[in-house]
């Protein structure tokens, strides 16, 4: 039984995507707590309605962020996680504490990286003439936004789109593909190469048939 750690900044609709699927699926893992830099973030309360342990970390208490991320880096460790999961967590982390957690901490980022990292990805999007958006779920890195990919949702972009008209198309698509991305973690699936993702079609490394991503 797997622990999963998932870290929020505001309502956690992902994360909310999370937790249902870990329920309804029987997943082999337990969702250990769910720990925000905000006291106010809407996902907390969800969260307990879950039983779910919570925590805050305010990252206002503290100078800098390496003071802040070595604090939160503590919290999360008494929950002896197996993958921490970066849901909506406003925070540009240190190299410190991604490489504590490296091979074992997922983000999503609304763009099909490696196009527009950062913010903005909507409007960049559009201001791109892009045809299509999307989203990905990758694995966290010290370089922000470029670590490597796992799973990557595509939407069409549709004359008259604005930011907000994207930006709610692509979160019911996030809600599919970062539960599947959490799951794939937890049943041994993910397997790193070359700074590359392979999804293997079993738990038998050695024999499965797997898929770039």
């Amino acid at each position: 039984m797997k622990n999963i750690v998932i870290l929020i900044s505001g309502r956690g609709s992902n994360m909310e995507a999370v937790v249902r699927a870990a329920e309804a699926e029987s997943w082999p893992a337990r969702i250990a707590a769910v720990i925000s830099n905000k006291p106010d973030a809407g996902g907390l309360a969800f969260a307990q309605s879950r039983g779910i342990p919570t925590a805050v970390v305010s990252n206002k208490e503290f100078a800098t962020r390496a003071e802040f991320d070595a604090r939160l880096q503590e919290v999360i460790d008494t929950y002896q996680p197996d993958l921490v999961v970066l849901a909506g967590f406003m925070r540009i982390l240190t190299a410190p504490f991604v490489e504590h957690y490296a091979g074992r901490m997922l983000n999503i980022h609304p763009s099909l990286l490696p196009l527009f990292p950062g913010l903005h990805t909507h409007q960049q999007a559009l201001d791109a003439g892009m045809s299509e958006h999307g989203a990905t779920v990758h694995f966290v890195t010290a370089e922000l936004d470029h670590g490597p990919s796992v799973l990557q949702a595509r939407i069409p972009v549709l004359p008259g789109d604005t930011p907000d008209l994207l930006a709610a198309r692509l979160l019911a698509e996030e809600h599919k593909i970062y539960p599947r991305a959490v799951r794939l973690f937890i049943e041994d699936r993910l397997v790193v190469e070359d700074g590359a993702v392979r999804i293997v079609e079993s738990t038998d490394h050695s024999q499965a048939d797997a898929i770039s991503i």
